[in-house]
This record gives C-alpha cells, sequence and structure tokens, in this order.
C-alpha cells in the first residue's frame, strides 16, 4: 500500500484507491469480473507494480514561464505531480529538464480564465530502446521558432530525448491535443519492445501505459490461441499491431484493421522489420466486418471504452468465425456485448491491471462459438 500526501490532502484523485492494500483492489476488481463471467473459474489477475509502472506522463502546464507548474489543475489551484510515485525515476530528471526549457524560451502557460498563454500541456513517453518522447501542446505556432532554436541545447543536456514535436490545439475546450503536429527531431518515431516483438509508436499513437502488464497481455493472447492453430486471424481496432504482431507465424493468414493511418503506418512497418507477412490496413472495423466475405477461424478485437456496439457484435455473429479474443478496457461494455454474442461461449477469463490503485480493468477472454 502506497502513501501518498498528496492524495491524503485531497488535491489529487486520481487514485482513488490508494489507500487500500494492492491485494484488495485486485480482490475487487476479480469479483467485478466474476459477476460478468459467473459460469467460468477465472485465472488469477495479472499483478502490477503498485509504483513506477507508468512509461508516459500526461501534465497540465500551470503557474508561469519563469515559475512553472507541471501536474493538474484541482479548481483554481495548480498542484505539482512531478515527484508522483507512479512514475520511474528517469521522468524526475525529465521534468527538471524541461522546467529549465520552459524558463529558457519563456513559454508562458495556457491560463485558462483569460484565455492568454501559450503552452497547454507536456506529453512525454519513454522507451527502454530509444529513451523518450517528448511533445508540447501549445495554442499557436507563436514559440515554434524560439523552440526549433532551442532545441539543440535541450538535446545535449539530455541526450535520450528521441523525438520532439509540437502539437497545436488553439481552442478553448477541453481537449488534450489538436491535429497538427509538427516533428522538430531527426527521429519521429519510438521503439517500444514488448515480449519479442518491437512496435512502433508515432507520437499520436496510443499504446497502454504499463509497459509490463501489457506484455503480459500479449503473451497471454499468443498462448491461449496457440492450440486453435487458426489459419486466418483478424486483428479488428489493432492500433499499431500489438496483437497482430505476437499472433502472426508462418502459414497463418493475419489482417489487421485500423481506422488512424499513422497507427497503421506504424504497424506496417513494425511488420516488414520482424518479417512477417501481416495485411495492415487503415479501415474503419464495422466497415470493414460489413464487407468481408469470409470469416477467419480467430478474431481478435480490442475496441475503444465504447464496445464493439450492437450492430458489429451483429455483424461478427452473422460472420461465425470459429473463436472470439476479446480485449477489453471497460468491464461494463464487454458485458453488454458478450449478452449481444450468446452463441459464443466464454472458455478463459483474465484481468490484467494496468492500471492499480484505479477503478480501471483490462481484461482479456477467450470465446469458442458454440454451434460449430
Amino acid at each position: 500500500m502506497l502513501h501518498c500526501e498528496i492524495f491524503a490532502s485531497g488535491k489529487c484523485g486520481s487514485c482513488p484507491h490508494i489507500h487500500q492494500p494492492y491485494q484488495q483492489q485486485l480482490e475487487r476488481k476479480q469479483a467485478q469480473l466474476q459477476q460478468i463471467l459467473p459460469q467460468l473459474t477465472l485465472v488469477a489477475p495479472q499483478e502490477s507494480a503498485i509504483a513506477q509502472f507508468r512509461n508516459k506522463a500526461k501534465m497540465v502546464v500551470m503557474g508561469t514561464s519563469q515559475q512553472p507548474v507541471l501536474g493538474i489543475l484541482n479548481g483554481d489551484e495548480p498542484v505539482d505531480l512531478t515527484n508522483c510515485q507512479l512514475y520511474p525515476a528517469g521522468f524526475q530528471s525529465a521534468f527538471n529538464h524541461l522546467i529549465e526549457f520552459i524558463r529558457l524560451v519563456r513559454l508562458e502557460p495556457y491560463q485558462l480564465d483569460s484565455r492568454r498563454g501559450e503552452l497547454k500541456f507536456i506529453l512525454l513517453s519513454y522507451s527502454d530502446l530509444d529513451g523518450w518522447l517528448l511533445r508540447f501542446v501549445l495554442r499557436s505556432q507563436h514559440h515554434l521558432a524560439a523552440i526549433r532554436k532551442h532545441l539543440p541545447a535541450l538535446q545535449q543536456q539530455w541526450p535520450e530525448l528521441a523525438v520532439v514535436t509540437v502539437n497545436l490545439q488553439p481552442e478553448h475546450k477541453a481537449i488534450l491535443e489538436g491535429e497538427q503536429e509538427f516533428v522538430l527531431s531527426s527521429q519521429n518515431m519510438l521503439r517500444q519492445q514488448l515480449n519479442d516483438v518491437v512496435l512502433y509508436l508515432q507520437p499520436q499513437s496510443f499504446f497502454q501505459t504499463n509497459t509490463a502488464v501489457a506484455a503480459a497481455l500479449y503473451q497471454t493472447a499468443r498462448d491461449w490461441t496457440a492450440s486453435l492453430q487458426p489459419t486466418r486471424i483478424w486483428d479488428l481496432f489493432c492500433g499499431v499491431g500489438g496483437f497482430a504482431l505476437h499472433l502472426a507465424k508462418p502459414g497463418v493468414q493475419v489482417t489487421g484493421i485500423e481506422i488512424s493511418a499513422p497507427a497503421i503506418d506504424c504497424a506496417s512497418r513494425a511488420a516488414q522489420e520482424r518479417g512477417v507477412q501481416i495485411d495492415f490496413r487503415a479501415l474503419d472495423a464495422s466497415a470493414f466486418a460489413d464487407a468481408a466475405q469470409q470469416a477467419p477461424d480467430l478474431l481478435v478485437v480490442n475496441p475503444p471504452r465504447r464496445g464493439l456496439g450492437p450492430a458489429l457484435c451483429q455483424r461478427i455473429d452473422a460472420l461465425k468465425p470459429k473463436a472470439l479474443l476479446y480485449s477489453s478496457c471497460n468491464p461494463a461494455t464487454l458485458a453488454r456485448d458478450l449478452q449481444s454474442l450468446p452463441a459464443f461461449q466464454p472458455q478463459r477469463a483474465q484481468l490484467f491491471d494496468m492500471f492499480p490503485h484505479t477503478d480501471h480493468a483490462e481484461v482479456l477472454v477467450l470465446l469458442q462459438r458454440s454451434d460449430i
């Protein structure tokens, strides 16, 4: 169990269960999953480290250009989260570099009340292979030239800084990032290794925050499906290709579908460098399933929090794949979707605790069709 002074003071509620012993947290999440799948004996949860497990930070920038504060806004009060126990030790040095750089460039934090200032967020990711990916989220291009000018000094002080971009988010809305991204470094992708697979991440790519637990999730998918010996696999909502790249092998036709073209670029590059044949396509998953004439032996789905929804569940039922591997980040929509797929019987399910101290639960379920 961790003790967090910021949580105890009421200034940050991001970890609402941090005061509970970790095993109690797991038992609570496991009990909730058991309610969804009462017919199964669940696999024991995949535990996480309780501290220093995050590979990324999303910091609101507050204060002034000479006294910046990185963290969250609690009402009108800036809350410094640079000492948060969820970040590995290397993040503290990274935050120090960034605070000095903000001062050097005179990047004035954006003020919600006055709608003045430029720097809204700092987005930071770390990879053991390549180092750091840094994104400045700005209101406009006003300081872009100054950031370019002083960037070599930052890179000299911080040689592990691999990728640097500026994202423009001009709207006065609670939106983390905008569509326009300027790459300022010679490198524009960050490699992240999970098990024996190397993934590529672009600045706007989604990747799990907990690398160790994500690696366990993908390896479990590989282990559970090995005995099925599928010859055709679809990976819908494939992102940068984590499941597809772990399941690909000679003699197996794998197709990965993701609406984000940059994510597909990352997945395709990873497949090429790994030497595996995967048909990655930048398409809407529902549209692809609707147009398909032949079902896969194994269908992998990893939808966003909203889940699959009735229409896609209906199409999956009509396609009749032999097996369905469902990776869910929202047990509520998982439960709803499973009710819409009565022909698929759960065989295995496991909780992967990506976010200790929260209500978040990542769940992997293997289902097989009962009428084939």
